[in-house]
């Protein structure tokens, strides 16, 4: 029996889910392994050092260095405002007056009487780290992060935009083939995750930012609705951090494409179940797809049940489920019937493997290998 591997959307009910949550510096971590998390649990922190400012002080006032301290009116540690004065010096009865000023809010780090000059450091800030998923810590990185595991159904999208959102998922059509209008959504929807048919309007996802929705799922989008949505042509980059006040994940592609009914159908038996979804996305050099996360209960004790971990790539193998990403079969779903070893010429000319599929209609079809990707079970 023939084999092969296929890089392709994952789709599974079941499955455990591990992500990686570290910041880009070196922080605290405030969990540790064992720990039950939600989505909203900070489980680092870190703190980022201001910038620092060099004001050439004694110049400034036309004064010695050495004679900086007597004249300073905020000394070191000390906290400053911006346009705060950090030291003045005044002669000839008050006929010479000059100061100098802190050029940001901050604090009064160094004063050197060798150089004459101040440092000031702006206010520190601190940035944090969600969990994004509930489930357990499984590790612990020290001061960079941790590892969250959790047992969900786990699907990948196309394509996306905006971050990390999560919510209830709640059903906006009743068909792959419906299309996401303004009208199908309402104040029930604030704080959901919407999931819709075969088509979502750059009017449904400006309502559905009105009304509060924290996220829609789709099995496709116009292009122009999408730069009308976002105010912009979006390029070939990574997509994720676009402030649009809600995440869009798209299914299938760009046009009117029905979400597969595997899919469709998956969404739909979690209806009104918690979900956590990220749209970031890159095509290029290191594949990132959209992902929709789907938690599933697990035991107070922490402890989930082992299920099938994410792979990097899928096996085809008779019996698997492939998408045609290529005309003239563009989107269709089929079954692997078998997978030649021998090169085949295709009507370009061109010798190539294929596989044969048997379509969801029944028509069975001969493809190259290239013109599919796999979907996990």
């Amino acid at each position: 029996m023939a084999y092969a591997y296929s890089p392709g959307l994952k789709r599974a009910v079941k499955s455990i889910v591990k992500k990686r949550r570290k910041l880009p510096i070196r922080g605290k971590v405030l969990v540790k392994p064992g720990d039950l998390v939600l989505p909203d649990t900070v489980v680092i922190e870190a703190t980022i050092q201001g910038d620092a400012h060099i004001v050439r002080a004694s110049s400034i006032l036309g004064i010695d260095p050495d004679q900086l301290e007597q004249h300073l009116l905020k000394k070191e540690n000390e906290e400053i405002k911006k346009d705060g004065i950090i030291a003045s010096y005044k002669a000839l009865f008050g006929l010479i007056h000059r100061v100098c000023k802190s050029p940001a809010e901050g604090t009064i780090e160094v004063v050197s009487s060798v150089t004459g000059q101040v440092v000031v450091r702006e206010t520190s800030s601190s940035i944090s780290l969600k969990a994004f998923i509930p489930g357990v810590v499984s590790e612990a990185l020290p001061e960079q992060g941790v590892v969250i595991e959790c047992q969900a159904a786990y699907l990948q999208g196309i394509f996306g935009v905006g971050g990390e959102a999560y919510g209830d998922l709640r059903m906006v059509s009743a068909s792959p083939e419906d299309i996401v209008n303004e009208e199908k959504i309402g104040p029930e929807c604030e704080g959901k995750i919407l999931v819709g048919g075969a088509l979502v309007t750059a009017h449904a996802l400006r309502q559905a930012v009105k009304v509060g929705a924290r996220g829609i799922i789709a099995g496709g989008i116009e292009d122009k609705d999408l730069a009308d949505f976002l105010g912009y042509e979006i390029g070939v980059a990574i997509t994720g951090n676009e402030e649009v006040g809600l995440t869009l994940i798209v299914l299938e592609g760009f046009s009117n494409m029905p979400p597969s009914t595997r899919t469709f159908e998956i969404l739909k038996r979690f209806d009104g179940k918690p979900a956590c979804i990220n749209g970031a996305t890159q095509i290029r050099a290191g594949v990132i797809r959209p992902e929709i996360i789907i938690p599933l209960e697990g035991p107070p004790s922490g402890t989930w049940v082992k299920g099938v971990e994410e792979k990097e790539t899928t096996e085809l193998r008779p019996g698997a489920i492939v998408r045609m990403i290529r005309e003239p079969f563009f989107g269709l779903i089929g079954r692997i019937v078998s997978l030649p070893v021998e090169l085949q010429v295709m009507e370009s000319e061109s010798k190539v493997r294929v596989l044969n599929v048997a379509l969801e209609n029944g028509q069975e079809i001969t493809v190259p290998r290239a013109n599919i990707e796999s979907l996990e079970e």
